[in-house]
C-alpha cells in the first residue's frame, strides 16, 4: 500500500513538473514585452520598384518583420507617411486598410509577418517617367523603423487588339503597351522610329501582314520585349525580362513584304521572328546590328524568302535559333549561339536540334545560303546540320567562320573554317548567374579562336561591331558579331 502511494506520488510530480513547463512556455509565448531591447528585423531598408505604367499597377513586393527574440512584441503602428493619399498601397498579412494604416500587431516570439506593397501610378500626360518616394514606418515598444518606397511611373499607349488601317509610324516619345495583338493590314506598313519601345502582354503578338520597317540606331535601338518590369520573387529576384516566353513574337505573314529591321532588340517571348511563306511569291527581309535573344522555342524561322542578315546575334532558344528553308539567305558577321538554359524558373531544356538548320526541301523554292565571318556555336555537340534529299537545287558558301559539329566537313562549300576543338574557350560567357547577377556575354573570350578569324575585306565593309567597336583597330577581325575587347 505505501509502495503503491509512492508511484502515485512520483507520477504526480512528473505530470506536475511537465504541465509547468509547458504552461511555462506558452505563457512565454503569450508574454508581450514593452522592453525596447527586444526589436524587429527588417528583410529590407528600402524596396524598389522598376518603372510601372500608370495605372495599371505593379506586381507586389513584400517585406518580411521577423522577431527573433524569445518574447513575443506588439507593433503599435505599420502606417505608410502619406496615408491614404500615398501611390503605394500595403496589405499586412492579408488585412488590407484604405487609410494604409494598422495598429496593435502582435507577433510571436521567433515569427514573422508579411508586408506586401504594390503601388499604382496615375498618368501625369509627359512623356519623362515620374519619380515618387514615401515611406513605411513601423513602431514597436517606442522604436521607429522607417523604410523608403521608391518606384518611377510611366505614361504609356495602350492598344488593345489594335489593327493599323494605314500607313502609321510609332515615335519614342512614349512606350507602346500591347494586349491581344498589334495587327497590320494588308499592304500597309508600318514604320518604328529610332527610339521606339513596345513591351507585350503574355501572348500579345506582332503580326504584319503588310510591310515594316524598324529603323533604330546605334544610340536608340528599337525595343521589343515582355510587360514585366518586375522580379520573380525567388531567394534571388530574377527579372521577368530574362525569362523566355513573357510575350509572342513577330509575324511577317504577307507574300509581298518588304521588311527592313535595324538596331532592334528583342528578347524573352515565345519566338522571335516568324517568317514563313508560300511558293507563290518571294518577300524581302533585312535585318542589320539587331539582337534576337531567349526564346522558349526559336528566334528567326525563314521558309520561301530572301533574307539579308548583317552584325546581328541570334541567341539562346529552346530549339533552333535559325531555321531556313527556301528563298536566298546571306548571314554576314553574325553570332549565332545556342547556350539556352531556363532550367532556374521554368525547368525547361532545350530539345535535340542544333542552333542553325538548314532544310532543302523540294516543297519550297531553290535555297541559297552564305555565311561570311560568323559563329555558329552552343551547348550541344552539333549546332550545325544540313539535310537535303538532293543537291541540285541548292548552293552553299561559308567562309571565315568557326562552325561547332561533332566532326568535321570536307565539302567544298565549306572554306577557311575553324571547326570546334574540345575545351575551346568561345565568349567571354555562357551562362546566367542570377545569384553573381553575370549574364550571357557573346563577345569573344581573350582566347577565343574567333578572335582574326574574319575575312578582312568583308569586315572592312562592316568595320563597326554590334557593340559600337571598331573592327579594325588591331588589323585582325574577330568572326561573328562582336570584336574582342580587354575586359574592365
Amino acid at each position: 500500500m505505501i509502495c503503491l502511494k509512492k508511484q502515485f506520488t512520483t507520477l504526480f510530480t512528473i505530470i506536475f513538473s511537465i504541465s509547468f513547463i509547458v504552461g511555462l512556455y506558452s505563457c512565454n509565448d503569450d508574454f508581450i514585452s514593452s522592453d525596447p531591447k527586444y526589436r524587429l528585423e527588417f528583410s529590407t531598408d528600402s524596396l524598389s520598384f522598376d518603372t510601372v505604367f500608370t495605372t495599371l499597377g505593379s506586381a507586389t513586393s513584400k517585406i518580411v518583420l521577423y522577431n527573433r527574440n524569445k518574447v513575443g512584441l506588439n507593433i503599435s503602428s505599420i502606417k505608410i507617411m502619406s496615408g491614404s493619399t500615398s501611390f503605394f498601397k500595403i496589405n499586412v498579412d492579408g488585412s488590407k486598410s484604405a487609410t494604409n494604416e494598422f495598429e496593435n500587431i502582435e507577433i510571436r516570439p521567433n515569427d514573422s509577418l508579411y508586408i506586401f506593397v504594390a503601388v499604382t501610378i496615375n498618368p501625369n500626360n509627359a512623356n519623362s517617367p515620374l519619380f515618387i518616394e514615401d515611406s513605411l514606418n513601423c513602431i514597436t515598444n517606442g522604436v521607429k523603423k522607417s523604410i523608403k518606397l521608391k518606384a518611377y511611373g510611366q505614361d504609356m499607349e495602350l492598344f488593345r487588339n489594335k489593327l493599323i488601317k494605314n500607313d502609321t509610324t510609332l515615335t519614342a516619345d512614349k512606350p507602346y503597351l500591347i494586349y491581344g495583338n498589334l495587327t497590320v493590314d494588308s499592304a500597309k506598313t508600318l514604320t518604328l522610329n529610332p527610339g521606339c519601345r513596345l513591351f507585350f502582354h503574355n501572348n500579345a503578338n506582332l503580326i504584319v501582314r503588310g510591310n515594316i520597317k524598324a529603323e533604330g540606331t546605334a544610340n536608340k535601338p528599337i525595343t521589343l520585349r515582355g510587360d514585366r518590369l518586375d522580379d520573380i520573387q525567388f531567394s534571388t529576384p530574377v527579372p521577368y525580362n530574362n525569362v523566355a516566353g513573357q510575350w509572342g513574337g513577330v509575324y511577317l505573314l504577307w507574300e509581298h513584304g518588304n521588311h527592313t529591321l535595324n538596331h532592334v532588340n528583342m528578347n524573352s517571348g515565345y519566338v522571335g521572328i516568324n517568317f514563313v511563306n508560300t511558293k507563290n511569291s518571294i518577300p524581302q527581309l533585312r535585318i542589320s546590328d539587331c539582337k534576337i535573344h531567349n526564346f522558349l522555342l526559336y528566334g528567326l524561322m525563314i521558309q520561301n524568302g530572301n533574307v539579308t542578315v548583317t552584325n546581328t546575334e541570334i541567341s539562346n532558344s529552346s530549339s533552333y535559333c535559325v531555321y531556313l528553308n527556301g528563298g536566298k539567305h546571306s548571314f554576314t558577321h553574325c553570332t549565332i549561339a545556342n547556350y539556352f538554359d531556363n532550367s532556374y524558373v521554368q525547368a525547361i531544356p532545350r530539345d535535340k536540334n542544333p542552333a542553325l538548320m538548314i532544310m532543302n526541301l523540294k516543297l519550297t523554292v531553290p535555297m541559297e545560303n552564305t555565311f561570311k565571318n560568323c559563329i555558329i556555336s552552343g551547348s550541344a555537340e552539333n549546332e550545325f546540320s544540313f539535310a537535303s534529299p538532293t543537291m541540285d537545287q541548292y548552293k552553299g558558301a561559308f567562309d571565315h567562320c568557326y562552325i561547332r559539329t561533332s566532326t568535321a566537313r570536307d565539302l567544298s562549300m565549306f572554306t577557311n573554317i575553324r571547326w570546334y576543338e574540345k575545351n575551346d574557350i568561345l565568349f567571354k560567357s555562357t551562362t546566367y548567374d542570377y545569384e553573381k547577377k553575370t549574364y550571357f556575354n557573346f563577345a569573344p573570350d581573350s582566347l577565343s579562336p574567333a578572335r582574326g578569324l574574319s575575312d578582312k575585306a568583308v569586315a572592312t565593309l562592316f568595320p563597326i561591331d554590334l557593340n559600337g567597336k571598331s573592327r579594325l583597330t588591331d588589323g585582325a577581325p574577330d568572326a561573328g558579331a562582336y570584336e574582342w575587347t580587354p575586359t574592365k
